[in-house]
C-alpha cells in the first residue's frame, strides 16, 4: 500500500478517518496488501463464476457455488498469493502506479493462468489413483471440473480488478484528495515531451500544491492541440508571451533539457518586458534514470545560456601530464587558479602546492581540498610573487615539476590608475615565477594569459603580452629545459569583480544595472571549462608555443544585462533601468582572439588553437625587461606606456585617464577575464 504524506490533511483540526487508516496501512503494509489482494482475488473468481453460470455453456447448472467455487477458492488465493508475492507485487507504492505496475500485474496472472492450464490438462492424463495421494484430494479427484472459461474470465477480471484499484488510488491521491492550495503560481511549461510529462505527473502527485500547470507550448506540429495529463498544449513557442497573458502565467518552467543555449536565449527574448520567473528541470542524466522530482527544479542560471557543452578531454593525455608529479600552482585562491585546483586533483598529483597572496581564499581552497581530495598532500604557502627571494625559497624547497601560473592582477581599469602594479605583479612577478621554475628543473610551464594581450589597448593587456613574450624567449636559451607555453581566452562566468555577479548585485539592489557601451561586446566561457582546457592544452607541444581557446560567439553585454534582469523576474528599462556609463580606460568595444588568421593552426582538440609566432632573442628580452625596473614604483602611465611600447610595438592606447570612460571607472566589470 501507499506511503502517506508528512503533511496532514485535516478536518476541523483534526485528522481525517483516511489519514488514520493510511497511517495504519504504513504500519501493516504487507498484512494490509495480503488481505486487499485476497479479496480482490475473491471477486475476480466470484465474478468469473457468475458469468459463466448465468451467460455461459454452465447456466443450465445450478449448484456450482458450493459444488466448484468454494472448492478451488483457496487454491486460487493461495496460487495468486504466492506468484504476486513471488513478483514483489505487494512492495510498491499504490500513489505510484505506473504502466511498469500493469505490466508486472499482467505477467504475474499469465503465469497463474498458465500454471493452472497445466495442472488441469495433466489431471486427463495422470491416473486418479496418484491424484488422490496429493495433501488436498479436490485437487486430483475434482480439478477436472474446473471449467477453461471460468479461468479465462478470472484472469481478465483479476488484471482489471487490481490494475483498477491500483490506479484508482493514485487517482484520488493525484485529483480527488483535498490538498491545500496556498501560494499556487500558475505555471506555463515550455517543451511537450517525456520531460514536462514527469514533471507534470510529479506536480500532480505534491500534497501541498506550489504549482498548478495552466498550459505547455512546444513547436511541433504534432503536439499541437493534443493534452497531457489533462493539460493542453496550448501553441507554439512563439506565442509564449500571448498565452502568458492570457492565461494570466506567473512562472515557466522549461523542460528541454536537450535545449541550446541559442535555444534557451530565444525563449528568454520572447517573455523580455513581463514579470515571468523562470525554472528548469534536472540534466538529461536524471531524467532518463527516472529521478525527476519537483524538488529538483531550479531557476534558470545566465550560466544556462551562456554556459556551453561539457568539454570532453583527453583524459589519458592529462593523467599522464599530472599524475605522480609534484604541481604548484600560482593565484591558487582566484576564479580560476582555484578551479585549476580541483580540476589537478582529479589526477592524482604526488603533491599540490598552492602559492597565494590573500590568506582567506587560501586558506578556503585549502580546506576544500583536504575535504574532497584527502589522500593528495596538499601545501599552502602565502607569497607575493613579486619578492623574487621568496619565490626562490619555496621553488628550492618544493622543487615542482609543473608550474599552472594563474597569478595576475585583471582589473582592466584600475591597472590603468595603477599602472606600477601591473609592472611588478604581472611582469615582473611572472619573471620570477618562470626563473625559479628553470634554476629548479620544472619540466612544465603553463602560463594563463587573456584576449587583451591580443593588440594590446591596456596596461593590463599590454603588462600580460610581455610576460608572454619573456616566458616564451625562455625556450630559446641554452640552460633552458622547462617547456614554457601560454594559453589565452577571454571573459569567464561568474569570477570575482566580473560582469554577471557585479550584474547581480546592482539587480538585488533595485538597479540600476551599468554598462559600459551599448555595442560593448565579450567571450565567455565557464570556469570549469576554461580550467578544463587549459589541462589539455598543458598536454600538447614542446614549448614555446602560445595556444588559443574556442571562445564561441561573442556576446554583446547589454543583451546579457537585459536576459539577466529578466530572469531575475523584472522588466528591463521598467522595473530596472539600464544604464550607459562610458568607455572606461583602456577598453576596446570588441575584443580579438588572434593577431592575423593565417598564424592561427588547429590542435588535435577541436576547442584549442595554437598561435605560431617567431620567439624573440631571450637576451634582447631580457634586457628590456630589465629596463622596466625603474617602473616598479614610478606612477608615471604616460612614461609607463612609453617603455611597454619598445617592447609591443602594437600596444595602442584607448581612453587615457581624465577623459570621458574615468568617471566611470569600476561600474561594471565586463573587461575582467577572471585569471586571479
Amino acid at each position: 500500500m501507499p506511503e502517506p504524506d508528512q503533511e496532514s490533511i485535516t478536518n476541523g483540526g483534526g485528522f481525517s478517518v483516511w489519514r488514520r487508516l493510511e497511517s495504519f496501512a504504513l504500519g501493516h503494509r504487507f498484512l494490509v496488501n495480503v488481505v486487499t489482494h485476497s479479496a480482490l482475488f475473491f471477486v475476480a473468481l466470484l465474478l468469473a463464476y457468475l458469468v459463466w453460470y448465468d451467460a455461459g455453456p454452465g447456466a443450465t447448472r445450478q449448484n456450482w457455488f458450493h459444488e466448484s467455487f468454494l472448492r478451488f477458492l483457496p487454491l486460487f488465493l493461495l496460487f495468486k498469493l504466492f506468484i504476486f508475492w513471488r513478483m514483489k507485487l505487494f512492495r510498491g507504492g499504490w500513489q505510484y502506479a505506473s504502466i511498469r505496475d500493469i505490466a508486472n500485474i499482467l505477467f504475474a496472472c499469465w503465469w497463474y493462468v498458465l500454471a493452472t492450464f497445466l495442472i488441469w490438462l495433466l489431471s486427463f492424463y495422470v491416473p486418479v489413483t496418484w491424484m488422490k495421494r496429493l495433501p488436498m484430494p479436490y485437487v486430483g479427484t475434482y480439478f477436472r471440473m474446473l471449467p477453461k472459461g471460468v479461468l479465462v474470465l478470472d484472469f481478465l477480471a483479476t488484471v482489471f480488478l487490481v490494475c483498477t484499484a491500483r490506479l484508482g488510488y493514485r487517482l484520488y491521491r493525484e485529483e480527488l484528495r483535498p490538498i491545500s492550495a496556498e501560494g499556487v503560481r500558475r505555471v506555463l511549461i515550455v517543451g511537450a515531451g517525456n520531460a514536462a510529462e514527469a514533471i507534470i505527473r510529479e506536480i500532480h502527485r505534491m500534497r501541498v500544491e506550489r504549482f498548478r500547470v495552466v498550459g505547455l507550448v512546444d513547436d511541433d506540429p504534432g503536439k499541437q492541440g493534443i493534452t497531457i495529463h489533462g493539460i493542453p498544449v496550448l501553441g507554439p513557442t512563439s506565442e509564449i508571451r500571448q498565452v502568458c497573458e492570457d492565461e494570466e502565467i506567473e512562472e515557466i518552467i522549461i523542460a528541454m533539457p536537450r535545449a541550446t543555449q541559442k535555444e534557451l536565449r530565444r525563449v528568454i527574448e520572447l517573455c523580455s518586458g513581463t514579470k515571468l520567473k523562470f525554472q528548469s528541470l534536472p540534466g538529461v542524466g536524471d531524467l532518463i534514470d527516472g529521478r525527476v522530482t519537483v524538488s529538483q527544479i531550479r531557476p534558470v542560471d545566465i550560466n544556462d545560456l551562456l554556459g556551453r557543452e561539457a568539454v570532453e578531454l583527453d583524459a589519458c593525455a592529462v593523467a599522464k601530464f599530472i599524475r605522480n608529479r609534484r604541481v604548484l600552482i600560482t593565484g591558487a585562491g582566484g576564479s580560476i587558479g582555484s578551479e585549476m585546483c580541483r580540476q589537478v586533483s582529479l589526477y592524482e598529483p604526488a603533491r599540490l602546492i598552492l602559492v597565494e597572496q590573500a590568506e582567506t581564499p587560501l586558506f578556503d581552497i585549502e580546506n576544500e581540498l583536504k575535504k574532497t581530495h584527502r589522500e593528495i598532500p596538499t601545501i599552502p604557502c602565502i607569497c607575493d610573487i613579486f619578492d623574487r627571494q621568496r619565490v626562490m625559497s619555496l621553488w628550492e624547497k618544493h622543487r615542482p615539476e609543473v608550474v599552472i601560473h594563474a597569478a595576475a592582477h585583471k582589473h582592466v581599469p584600475l591597472m590603468e590608475q595603477n599602472p606600477c602594479e601591473a609592472v611588478k605583479n604581472n611582469i615582473f612577478g611572472s619573471k620570477n615565477v618562470a626563473d625559479a621554475s628553470i634554476r629548479y628543473g620544472a619540466a612544465e610551464f603553463v602560463m594563463i594569459s587573456t584576449d587583451k594581450a591580443v593588440n594590446p589597448s591596456s596596461i593590463m593587456g599590454c603588462s600580460k603580452r610581455i610576460a608572454e613574450i619573456y616566458t616564451q624567449s625562455l625556450n630559446g636559451r641554452d640552460d633552458c629545459k622547462t617547456q614554457f607555453k601560454a594559453v589565452r581566452f577571454g571573459n569567464v562566468l561568474g569570477s570575482s569583480g566580473s560582469v554577471v555577479p557585479t550584474f547581480r548585485k546592482q539587480i538585488a539592489a533595485g538597479g540600476p544595472v551599468t554598462v559600459t557601451h551599448p555595442e560593448m561586446t565579450r567571450y565567455f566561457m565557464t570556469i570549469p571549462e576554461a580550467a578544463q582546457l587549459v589541462l589539455q592544452a598543458a598536454t600538447m607541444g614542446q614549448g614555446g608555443q602560445i595556444f588559443l581557446l574556442d571562445m564561441g560567439e561573442p556576446v554583446k553585454i547589454v543583451d546579457l544585462a537585459r536576459q539577466m534582469i529578466t530572469l531575475s523576474g523584472f522588466r528591463p528599462d521598467e522595473d530596472i533601468d539600464i544604464v550607459f556609463s562610458g568607455v572606461r580606460p583602456g577598453e576596446k568595444l570588441f575584443e580579438e582572439l588572434r593577431t592575423s588568421g593565417e598564424d592561427i593552426e588547429p590542435t588535435v582538440h577541436p576547442k584549442v588553437m595554437v598561435w605560431k609566432h617567431t620567439s624573440q632573442d631571450p637576451e634582447k628580452v631580457s634586457e628590456a625587461i630589465e629596463g622596466l625596473e625603474k617602473f616598479q614604483n614610478l606612477q608615471d602611465r604616460a612614461k609607463t606606456i612609453e617603455a611597454f611600447r619598445k617592447i609591443v610595438p602594437e600596444y595602442a592606447p584607448l581612453n587615457p585617464p581624465g577623459a570621458e570612460g574615468e568617471k566611470s571607472s569600476g561600474r561594471d566589470g565586463q573587461d575582467a577575464p577572471g585569471k586571479k
